[in-house]
């Protein structure tokens, strides 16, 4: 006799859950200066009222922000926004809302020079260490580029893939994280990935096939200047463009 066949359990969706969407709004908030520092922010009862949701819902978002650093609990005085310097700055929650507040531009600008420094070394590191595999690798994926100049939203995907090799080589797992975590949400911003042209596209690739060569070349002083000028002159042409 047969054995039935287990029936396959249908996925479910889960909705967020209400805390991540009251601290996502909280953080906003703060970031924005809504509830400035030193302050208080609304007590319990308000923000279960405000937002609708149980006096749990409420606490789980206060202990959210506090691991995020922007909120202290004294008592006597309700719970306090924190001084800036005490935020975690890696936070993607955080990140987020500075890179889309008013002052987003200069940390996009701040965003762009921690690059600078990082992958300007991890390019040197990726020269160092290159091997015939990892160059190939490298140089299938320049190549790959090139086929993509004249179509910019495709370039964009491939482009990540390329410093992504070359952090891999580099073998400098804590420096790729810390960029990754920040520049995953910096992408979702109109202002630090801009609209790109053609033209532009095409001194990216010029820029790519400097560093691509120095790597190759095992020149680890020449990967590291190509990197830091493709990543201020990106960053340059990018910044200049109208703001929406």
């Amino acid at each position: 006799m047969d054995k039935a066949t287990p029936a396959v359990p249908q996925r479910v969706r889960r909705r967020p859950r209400l805390s991540t969407a009251v601290v996502e709004d909280l953080v906003n908030a703060i970031v924005m200066g809504t509830y400035p520092i030193g302050t208080a922010l609304p007590p319990e009862n308000m923000l279960c009222d405000m937002y609708d949701v149980s006096r749990t819902v409420v606490r789980e978002a206060t202990t959210a922000l506090t691991e995020k650093g922007l909120v202290v609990s004294q008592q006597g005085r309700g719970t306090i926004v924190r001084d800036s310097r005490a935020w975690n700055m890696l936070d993607p929650m955080i990140l987020s809302a500075l890179f889309q507040g008013e002052e987003g531009l200069l940390y996009l600008d701040n965003l762009s020079e921690v690059r600078s420094l990082l992958e300007s070394a991890m390019a040197a590191k990726a020269a160092a260490n290159a091997t015939p595999e990892s160059v190939a690798e490298l140089t299938a994926q320049i190549d790959r580029l090139e086929e993509l100049v004249t179509l910019p939203s495709a370039y964009v995907h491939e482009d990540l893939k390329f410093h992504d090799i070359i952090m891999r080589m580099s073998g400098d797992r804590l420096s790729k994280a810390i960029i990754d975590g920040i520049q995953s949400e910096a992408l979702r911003t109109h202002g630090y990935s801009g609209k790109l042209s053609v033209e532009h596209v095409r001194a990216t690739q010029a820029a790519h096939r400097k560093v691509h060569d120095a790597i190759a070349a095992r020149d680890p002083e020449g990967a590291a200047a190509a990197m830091r000028e493709h990543i201020a002159g990106s960053w340059e042409k990018r910044r200049s463009q109208p703001r929406g």
